[in-house]
Order: structure tokens, then sequence, then C-alpha cells
């Protein structure tokens, strides 16, 4: 029985497999008592249920995370990290004002942004495009502005859900899509820093949330009926995660989130979305990002330029 149990033990702490085998346990002989057997039978049962980790509301709780999705994921931040740096270093000089995105891979952009201001002693005002942008600025304590005092940027740096061959994005998936979009066309500058999975040819290829449409919400039925009726798919309300109802913008806005069927000419279809009444602002940005940094697998950097006409 000992060895039973630490067999099952071993099995428990294998992070990557919660299932249980119990071959080993049942190659042994069963007592010839009817009840030993039964006895025998439920220390099994037990046993099962601690190494599949349900025996207890303890050992329920604990999590255990395959190697291979950890290492996925560090892969993903790293390049996001990549991207940033590449970005930050090759389109940031001294008395810049810079529009800072939104999101997690603008999170090292800040990062690095902070890093060359101190070292190269920097003269650098940022305008944020969130309430996230905002605190990223105030926490590396950098230079907070606004487009009052600031309305013409040097460089706007932000991420972004997918890119195509044509650098048309899609963003919104943090919900700041209308204030980004304001920076980003204040900016003499716009470039976007995202890691390869953001990558496409077409959109939708690898994003398959949709287009983000901010909204007024008095009108979110009508609009998101009328572009399913114009442009097929759904539009649907976006829903909060951590609060009952839908999510509501900077803005005081709601969200649809469009999950078209095909590929769209890009700025026709932004075009005619944004001339419905009750549209405040769409998540495609067209014709507006000058150049991609693509964080890759290998460690390298990708960058891509629009293509010329």
């Amino acid at each position: 029985m000992h060895s039973i149990t630490n067999f099952l033990l071993q099995r428990r702490n294998l992070p990557c497999s919660l299932s249980l085998s119990l071959s080993l346990s049942l190659s042994l002989p069963l007592p010839p008592s009817p009840s030993l057997r039964v006895m025998r039978l439920q220390w099994w049962v037990f046993f099962g249920k601690v190494a599949s980790g349900l025996a207890s509301p303890a050992s329920r709780s604990q999590t255990h995370t395959c190697p291979l999705r950890q290492s996925a994921a560090s892969m993903a931040e790293e390049a996001k990290k990549l991207a940033a740096y590449a970005a930050v270093d090759n389109h940031v000089q001294n008395n810049q004002v810079v529009g800072v995105g939104s999101g997690s891979t603008i999170v090292y952009a800040v990062d690095r942004l902070a890093e060359r201001v101190r070292q190269e002693k920097l003269n650098i005002v940022c305008v944020p495009t969130s309430f996230q942008a905002r605190q990223l600025i105030l926490q590396h304590g950098l230079t907070l502005s606004d487009l009052d005092r600031h309305p013409e940027l040097d460089v706007a740096i932000d991420g972004a859900d997918e890119v195509d061959v044509d650098l048309t994005l899609i963003k919104g998936g943090g919900g700041c899509l209308t204030q980004e979009k304001i920076v980003a066309g204040c900016a003499k500058h716009f470039v976007v820093i995202a890691d390869y999975r953001k990558d496409s040819k077409t959109l939708g290829q690898q994003w398959k949330k949709g287009v983000s449409i901010e909204v007024i919400p008095m009108a979110y039925v009508p609009i998101s009926r009328m572009i399913a009726k114009r442009f097929g798919g759904e539009a649907n309300l976006r829903m909060a995660v951590s609060k009952a109802g839908p999510v509501v913008t900077d803005n005081s806005n709601f969200i649809l989130d469009w999950k078209f069927e095909r590929a769209e000419n890009w700025k026709e279809v932004n075009t005619a979305i944004k001339m419905i009444p009750g549209v405040v602002e769409t998540g495609l940005f067209v014709g507006m990002a000058e150049r991609a940094y693509f964080g890759m697998e290998d460690g390298t950097v990708q960058v891509r330029d629009p293509p010329v006409n």
C-alpha cells in the first residue's frame, strides 16, 4: 500500500497531467476477504481523487500549468518587448511629444521610454490614449500632457489586435479605440508594435473577436441591426467581466464587436459604419500606420511598411 501511495503522489506532482493510471495498483493481488477487498478499492478511489486534485477543496484550488504553455506565453511576452524596444529606439528623439497607446504591449514601450529618459536625459512629453496609459506615464515619472496643451504630436506608438499586409489595423480590444485613433491622427508618425500572433495576411485570419465599434448607449440596438443587415455577420454588445452589464468606455459609451464574415474594402466599410447615427468610432485603422514592428518567435524583429501604390 505504501508503494501505491508513493506512486499516486508522484503522479499528482506531474504538472502537465492530472489523469490517473491505476494499472500499477490494480496489478497487485486483492485480499481474499470481501471486506478487505472493499477497503482496498476505497483506498484506490481515494488516492485516485488525490492524484487528480479532486479529494479536497484544497487540492481543487491547486492549478498546474504545462511548461509548454508557459513557454509559449513567455515567448509572446518577449516578442512584445522586442517590438516595443525597437520602436522606441528608432522613433523617439529628444524634445519630442509622444503619444502613448494602450494595451499589454505598450507597457514595454513605456518601460523603454522611461529607461531612455533616465539614461540619456531626454526631454519627452507624453500624451496618453487611456486611463491605463496615463497611469503608466505617471508611474514611470514621465511628463504627462494632453491634446489641449500639445495638439500636435511627433510620434504615436500603439499596439494592435491584428495587422494585415497593408498595415490596416483592428484595434479596440481594450476598449480605447476612440482615444487611440484621435491621438494617432494627431501624430506626424504613427508606429505599431505587436508580437508575431497579430500578423495576418487579411483581417480576421488571427483575430476572431471582430471589429470594435464605440456607440452611444441609446443607439446600440439599431446600430447592431443595421451593421448586420448591410455588411453581414453579427454585432454584439460587449459585456463586462468583473461587473454586471456591458463594458463602458472611458467616454461613457458602449462597444459593439462586429464579427464579420469575409474580407472587405475596409476603407469603404469604415466610412460607411461611421456614417450610421450613433456610431462614435470604429476600431478599423485604415491608412494610418506608417510602420509596424513585430517581435518574432526566433527573437528577431520584423519591420513592415505599407505597400507602395
